[in-house]
């Protein structure tokens, strides 16, 4: 599994994280699976829908979207004649690897993006895919478009 991302979308995903810091931040990834040849299945992601964190008792480690958050997400990409197919988010202060609130939380099919920040500066970004039997995640590789 590889999840291309263009540079306007890892750059908009950093200025986000640095901007919420030392919350987490979050958003909706937009874009399409493609036909790819050779090794895996590839996801491109072509723009993001940065949404507000709606966490008030622990913004600092956790996130919540409401169901509104989610439509306005399918809207911006039916608009854009795109798909939902994925998320982001943020770990202050932490590493980026999912944590098990998260894969409590997280849905099949989709790749979660996940951002390293530290003292307001972004750091490693990962991605990831819950397994169709929510037993965990596997890592997707990020490629630059």
């Amino acid at each position: 599994m590889r999840l291309r991302l263009t540079a306007q979308v890892r750059d908009a995903i950093r200025a986000h994280g640095a901007r919420g810091y030392p919350h987490e931040v979050c958003g909706a990834l937009l874009g399409r699976d493609a036909e790819s040849e050779g090794v895996g299945a590839l996801r491109e992601v072509t723009a993001v829908v940065p949404l507000e964190n709606r966490r008030d008792d622990s913004p600092r480690n956790r996130f919540s979207v409401t169901p509104e958050d989610v439509l306005r997400a399918e809207r911006a990409a039916r608009d854009q004649r795109l798909e939902l197919v994925g998320w982001y988010h943020t770990h202050p202060d932490h590493p980026a690897r999912p944590s098990e609130f998260d894969r409590e939380h997280a849905w099949p099919w989709y790749s979660y993006v996940i951002l390293g920040v530290a003292a307001s500066e972004p750091g490693e970004m990962t991605s990831w895919r819950l397994a169709d039997d929510r037993s965990g995640y596997a890592a997707e590789s990020i490629e630059e478009a």
